[in-house]
């Protein structure tokens, strides 16, 4: 979820005292009276469509998260674990800029449905792949149809909803995960226990038609075309370049951080790592507001704050089910039933920041949330000794989940508040560029401790025979656990400067 340089025309919606926080959508949409929610009758089809589409994407994240240990294990690819989830966030960097170019010259909807699309290709390549490289690759074309679909989608919010609407439709979002988190682990458990992982993959793209069926009508109707009074422009070269750049850069980083691990070509892996960075740094530059790197105040620090939680919090979630099954021996899925609590703390908590007394405590509501995220993740490598009970880790994940509730719903919301509406769709990528960009380094940070400590030997038993190295999964948490603190330092500047 960017800003444009200075050079570009509408690069005022950097400052938030210049952005105006008006709603894209007419002003015809705004009526009061009964059908003034986001299940009113003007609203009905469009907010059940669009948050089915999330259902669906929150369906994958867990299933596919249940049934990734025992993939791995099987195609012989546990020393390319974080690569599975990695690859999802490369590609989806460049799919964001690319939605955010699509979406606010052209309009949402062709945006969504080549990513719909996409997303359901990917997920067919995995279930069917023979080897770890060819799962990975299903897992990249997943995640470039992830990133056009998860910009389109905040782009449709600005247009077709009225401002104060838009937390109650995000805060829907982050409910529409509860029934995947606790129904995906044990259906993605029970699939792969019975049927094999690769079903998990395949029989989820079936879930695409009732999505595009109902919320695409509505999306032609409400949001789509240039924004009123735009004319439909050219895509901007330079800033696809540099989607293109951010995304090789960051696969050059991820492969150099697994190279680490290999004595033969550690020596070898300045070479991607320095490529990586060339192509990375300036393209981070280019894409993300001004002043992001330093937490400037307003809009800059939303979407730092959004990397920094995401991205701790995702490379800490990626390493739970695989510590369960190979330290603790759980099944697949009771390792993936130990997270599904989170998904109605999460909702819980988007839904407290939702509310409108809770505004003018919103930012103190996303430092609690930091917090919270800090702790769950210290708290999770407990479970690695045998005296502690592992449904701890389930509480401690509740916790953290809540927290990240009250953050990232938080961050959307001040987003769509700082952007012109012009600008929904560019600084809707950068914030889902500081989401998967964060993801991907650090999970390549995380993988590459884990695989120096020895993380790539476990296998599917605890034992001290197996090879396995409880110390490579504390240096994933605890360094993630530090992020996440830096994070709530970032809360305190995501308000910009009293005038």
């Amino acid at each position: 979820m960017s800003a444009l340089e200075p050079s570009d025309a509408d690069s005022a919606a950097n400052s938030p005292s210049t952005a105006p926080s008006a709603p894209a959508a007419p002003a015809t949409h705004d009526e009061p009276g009964t059908d003034d929610s986001v299940l009113g009758r003007p609203y009905r089809a469009l907010s059940i469509g669009i948050v089915s589409v999330v259902l669906l994407i929150a369906f994958e994240a867990t299933a596919v998260g249940t049934a990734m240990p025992v993939a791995a294990r099987e195609l012989d690819g546990v020393a390319l674990y974080a690569f599975a989830f990695s690859a999802y966030f490369t590609t989806s960097l460049f799919g964001m800029v690319l939605a955010g170019q699509w979406s606010d010259r052209r309009g949402p909807l062709a945006s969504l449905a080549v990513g719909i699309a996409s997303f359901a290709a990917g997920l067919m390549l995995s279930g069917t792949a023979g080897a770890m490289w060819l799962f990975v690759l299903g897992r990249a074309v997943q995640g470039l149809g992830g990133g056009l679909v998860i910009v389109a989608l905040y782009v449709v919010v600005g247009r077709a909803y009225p401002e104060r609407l838009r937390p109650s439709i995000l805060a829907a979002f982050a409910a529409s995960w509860v029934i995947p988190s606790v129904v995906g682990p044990l259906a993605a458990g029970s699939v792969t226990e019975h049927l094999g992982w690769r079903w998990v993959f395949v029989g989820i793209p079936v879930l695409v038609v009732f999505p595009l069926a109902l919320a695409l009508p509505q999306i032609r109707r409400r949001a789509s075309g240039p924004t009123k009074g735009a004319v439909a422009a050219p895509f901007d070269r330079r800033r696809i370049r540099l989607a293109l750049g951010i995304s090789l850069g960051a696969g050059l980083l991820q492969y150099a951080a697994q190279a680490v691990s290999d004595d033969s070509v550690r020596w070898l892996s300045v070479l991607p790592a320095g490529a990586g960075a060339a192509l990375l740094v300036p393209a981070v530059l280019g894409l993300l507001p001004r002043g992001t790197y330093r937490a400037a105040r307003g809009l800059p620090s939303v979407v730092l704050l959004r990397g920094i939680a995401a991205g701790s919090f995702v490379a800490a979630e990626s390493f739970v089910p695989l510590m369960l099954v190979t330290q603790r021996g759980l099944s697949p899925t009771l390792a993936g039933f130990s997270l599904a609590a989170g998904g109605a703390t999460w909702a819980l908590g988007s839904f407290a920041q939702s509310r409108a007394r809770a505004e003018p405590y919103r930012e103190r509501l996303m430092l609690i949330g930091m917090v919270l995220v800090a702790l769950a993740i210290a708290a999770a490598p407990s479970v690695l000794i045998d005296a502690v009970p592992v449904w701890t880790l389930a509480v401690a994940w509740g916790f953290g989940c809540f927290g990240m509730g009250l953050v990232i719903s938080a961050t959307s919301v001040l987003l769509l508040h700082l952007s012109a509406p012009e600008e929904a769709g560019t600084n809707s990528a950068a914030l889902q560029i500081s989401d998967g960009l964060s993801n991907v380094l650090l999970l390549a940070a995380g993988g590459a401790a884990f695989a120096a400590l020895g993380g790539g030997t476990v296998t599917h038993t605890a034992t001290a025979a197996s090879g396995s190295h409880p110390a490579a999964f504390t240096a994933v948490f605890l360094p993630m656990a530090g992020v996440a603190l830096v994070g709530a330092w970032v809360t305190t500047r995501v308000r910009g400067n009293s005038k």
